[in-house]
């Protein structure tokens, strides 16, 4: 026991944040942390007393140990750097910006390395709504979670978590993200973008692509998916039973690929896609 709860009590502020020699354990293991964790912490250390939490923040803040996020979120600053200029990890910020945050769409594929471009937009869906956020050159935008997963009881399929710096970080695997994409390219950056970052994905499990286009259960996506492993079969091993199984729900009728560009398109009636000839071309490939 490091403190009684009555020992608190009695202390000045400034005394208290001297007391607690385990903080430095507790920065250590949280890069970023929410004010619910801290009140746990010290919960465990026999104080829930609020003006104590309040003395402890302010007093890190002020000596540089801690910057304020947002209201409730913190990012500690290693001693001996400048807290204006030290960088803060944007995945952590987004891992704590709501519970159950989950980087995806875009901000997945950088997070696994497979972007071609780097953002500074940061995306992250959660059940939990959120108003923007900026923190110095990071845009945080919450995306929210399709319908048909919140209904069949199946957000958190493909997600899975990694441990960055101390901080559980929440992320949809590479065959989500895949499927993401092309699900709401709106948030997933250009077509040259999306099609040479999915390109740079060398391996798919098919079975959970297709397990989870079926929970999307969205036609236009399913014959979007399958165009794309059509036009790379070979490269990804992609089994003609596949390519079969998502031909079967396809729309009624031909859809665009991208209803913001419908100029010169070529229709695939394999899959009722009529897709921009720029992407069939790869004709952003002549002006490298």
């Amino acid at each position: 026991m490091l403190f009684s709860a009555n020992f608190i009590n009695t202390m000045s502020p400034i005394n208290q944040v001297y007391q607690i020699k385990s903080l430095d354990a507790f920065f250590s293991q949280h890069a970023v942390f929410t004010v619910d964790e801290f009140k746990e912490f010290l919960s465990k250390h026999q104080t829930t007393n609020t003006n104590t939490r309040k003395s402890l923040l302010t007093y890190h803040r002020t000596h540089g140990r801690i910057i304020s996020i947002r209201r409730g979120l913190y990012a500690v600053i290693p001693k001996g750097s400048n807290p204006d200029t030290h960088p803060v990890d944007p995945y952590l910020i987004a891992a704590k910006i709501t519970k159950d945050a989950v980087l995806a769409y875009h901000t997945a594929l950088e997070f696994h390395g497979k972007a071609y471009s780097i953002y500074n937009k940061i995306i992250y869906t959660s059940p939990v709504k959120s108003t923007p956020l900026r923190f110095r050159t990071s845009e945080f935008t919450r995306t929210p979670i399709p319908h048909s997963l919140i209904g069949k009881q199946a957000t958190m399929v493909g997600v899975i978590s990694h441990n960055r710096s101390g901080v559980d970080i929440l992320v949809t695997n590479l065959e989500r993200t895949f499927v993401d994409t092309l699900d709401r390219p709106e948030v997933s950056g250009s077509w040259e973008e999306i099609w040479r970052s999915l390109e740079s994905i060398e391996f798919f499990d098919l079975d959970q692509v297709y397990e989870y286009v079926n929970l999307l259960d969205n036609a236009t996506t399913s014959s979007k998916v399958g165009f794309f492993l059509e036009q790379h079969q070979e490269s990804l091993m992609v089994e003609n039973r596949y390519l079969e199984q998502l031909q079967k729900m396809k729309p009624k009728q031909p859809h665009y690929l991208n209803r913001s560009d419908r100029k010169d398109c070529r229709l695939f009636t394999q899959w009722n896609l009529l897709i921009p000839k720029k992407i069939i071309n790869r004709s952003w490939s002549e002006v490298l």
